[in-house]
């Protein structure tokens, strides 16, 4: 093709033809130009197509990681509720005449106060993708403030977290120091022979307890501090795992 343009340009050349040589020379610089123009246009879709696999390939692992997250949130808030549920039930055994057996208070005891309630997402992706600037091959606007409103968000409820555990610390503390006995709730829940801990034959009875206002204070603090990690923390957060979901399944559809 090469060829042929130059012959052309020298037999127009040869036989003096300055006007249609210029119109020539002008017609093979548009040619020109139209062929890189093309080549930009095309380079650029590949870049855009390869951006756009790259940015698929994100929003897979990153519906994974929610759909994991939002499991995990779901069992938490219904642990959560058990355990100030149990505390609620305590408080109410409180206000009655009649006491309840060592057996109810302990299993009571276990459920409210026995294990800690910590949310761990599954964020290793979303980490990676921050940590490494690939936060912006998120095209969606939305979704990309999202991402980041989520790390601060969790950054809160691990704040109320610690309080939450700090104040079912304190309530245990309470029991334990009045002189209770946590070998009792042991023995009565069957942790001791989980625990290889041979069950004492001369148990320390534990409903006096119930007697206790420094006890009863603290227990009613944890109902309260462990409502509010549900209503003003877990809640709202389930919300906005949602709609993250929402905007994904969108970008993954398009």
């Amino acid at each position: 093709m090469l060829k042929l343009f130059r012959k052309v340009r020298k037999q127009l050349i040869a036989e003096k033809k300055i006007s249609n040589y210029l119109l020539y020379a002008l017609g093979e610089i548009v040619l020109v130009v139209i062929g890189i123009l093309i080549a930009l246009a095309i380079n650029n879709a590949n870049e855009q197509s390869i951006k756009r696999q790259k940015e698929q390939v994100y929003l897979k692992g990153l519906k994974e990681e929610f759909e994991t997250s939002k499991y995990k949130l779901e069992e938490l808030i219904k642990f959560n509720k058990n355990s100030y549920n149990a505390a609620t039930e305590i408080v109410k055994i409180m206000d009655q005449n009649e006491s309840p057996s060592e057996e109810k208070l302990s299993e009571l005891f276990v459920t409210a106060f026995a294990y800690d309630i910590f949310f761990n997402p599954n964020n290793s992706l979303l980490t990676e993708m921050v940590n490494s600037g690939s936060l912006k091959d998120i095209s969606n606007n939305t979704l990309r403030i999202k991402l980041t409103n989520w790390i601060a968000t969790i950054d809160d409820i691990s704040n109320q977290e610690r309080m939450q555990d700090e104040q079912r610390n304190s309530t245990v503390n309470a029991f334990r120091d009045e002189g209770h006995s946590i070998r009792t709730i042991l023995d009565n829940t069957g942790m001791s022979e989980k625990l290889g801990i041979p069950v004492d034959e001369k148990a320390v009875s534990n409903l006096s307890a119930l007697e206790s206002i420094a006890f009863q204070n603290n227990i009613l603090m944890f109902i309260i501090t462990s409502q509010s990690t549900e209503t003003e923390h877990y809640n709202p957060l389930m919300f906005q795992l949602e709609s993250i979901l929402k905007v994904i399944d969108q970008e993954l559809e398009h």
